[in-house]
């Protein structure tokens, strides 16, 4: 009996099939979608079951308990929402799930609105993402157009800094003349000199 079997603990383990970011936002995204729509199936169920017992004044719910019947998507519906999140970006998935979950904590849907709601929150990531690829589009052809050189931009007017009437301190110091007798972020304020 060879013992290679047992010493292969040295190599290294067989890896495993690497998804893809699609597949796994897209895996992410009808998680969530399957986890909110039991979590409002099962406030509706306690909602029933309050207006029941409030309706009758009591409770039977311990003593015989009806099945519970759950809502599931048609194949049809769930391809159709599989195709949509396969496009959404993976810096979309967790921003999507805030707003769905967001949307739901809003307007309390039943179960069979929380599909159509998932979609119009997919739908939206979905025009940002196209809006985004736009503004890059026009960002990078802006880049890449040819620019004309600053030496064949001509100012009209020049500018002559030495010919202002407006006063400096610079100048004062050059004059050796003493500085006025205000702040000079303050203007001037003098009464007229009578002769």
């Amino acid at each position: 009996m060879s013992l290679t079997p047992w010493l292969r603990w040295n190599d290294t383990p067989p890896r495993l099939s690497a998804r893809s970011p699609a597949e796994i936002v897209l895996e992410t995204l009808m998680m969530e979608l399957a986890g909110q729509m039991r979590e409002v199936e099962r406030q509706q169920r306690e909602r029933r079951r309050a207006v029941r017992k409030i309706c009758t004044g009591v409770d039977y719910s311990w003593l015989a308990s009806a099945p519970r019947p759950s809502y599931d998507l048609s194949p049809g519906e769930r391809l159709q929402l599989e195709d949509v999140c396969a496009k959404i970006h993976p810096s979309y998935c967790g921003p999507a799930i805030l707003r769905f979950r967001q949307l739901l904590a809003e307007r309390e849907p039943e179960v069979q609105d929380v599909a159509r709601l998932f979609r119009s929150v997919l739908q939206e990531a979905l025009e940002k993402t196209k809006q985004e690829e736009e503004a890059h589009k026009l960002t990078r052809q802006w880049s890449l157009r040819p620019r004309g050189s600053l030496s064949s931009f001509k100012t009209r007017a020049r500018i002559a800094p030495f010919a202002s009437d407006i006063r400096t301190i610079s100048e004062d110091v050059e004059r050796d003349a003493p500085p006025p007798p205000r702040t000079w972020s303050m203007p001037e304020f003098r009464a007229p000199q009578v002769d």
